[in-house]
C-alpha cells in the first residue's frame, strides 16, 4: 500500500434509496423499505472507498468479513449517509467502523474488515475455487 492511510482517515457517501434497494426475495418485495442486504453494500462501498487512494497498480482489496446492525428504516426516496472511518490497519487489513443515517437518525452501525492482496494472489486463490 501506498504511504498515507491513517487511522482515523473518513469518508462518506450520500445516497437516495431506490426500489431496487429495498427488502425483496427473489423479485418479491417483503416491505418497500431500505433492505439489510443494500445497507451491507453501502458499508463495503464506503469502506472500499478509503482505501482505494492507496492501492499499488498490484495490489488489490477483497473483502474479510461485515459485521453490522440494521437499526431503524428508511423508505424509497429518503436520503441516507454512510460514515466509514478506519479503526485498525496492519501491512495486509483495513478495518473501518461504519455508520448509516437517514438524517439525524442512525440506521445502522458495523464494520468492514478488507484485506489488502496482490492481485497475482487473488487470481491464484479464484483458480484453485474453480478447481
Amino acid at each position: 500500500m501506498k504511504d498515507g492511510i491513517a487511522i482515523g482517515q473518513r469518508t462518506t457517501i450520500t445516497t437516495k434509496v431506490t426500489s431496487d434497494m429495498v427488502a425483496q426475495f427473489e423479485g418479491e418485495i417483503v416491505h418497500p423499505a431500505y433492505s439489510t442486504v443494500s445497507m451491507v453494500y453501502h458499508m463495503e462501498w464506503a469502506s472500499r472507498k478509503l482505501i482505494l487512494p492507496y492501492l499499488e497498480d498490484e495490489e488489490e482489496g477483497i473483502g474479510g468479513g461485515v459485521e453490522m446492525k440494521h437499526l431503524g428504516p428508511a423508505c424509497v426516496g429518503q436520503e441516507i449517509t454512510i460514515n466509514a472511518t478506519i479503526t485498525s490497519l496492519t501491512s495486509k487489513s483495513v478495518i473501518s467502523n461504519v455508520e448509516v443515517r437517514r438524517g439525524l437518525d442512525i440506521i445502522g452501525t458495523g464494520s468492514v474488515v478488507q484485506f489488502v492482496l496482490p492481485k497475482k494472489v487473488i487470481e491464484e486463490k479464484l483458480a484453485t475455487a474453480k478447481l
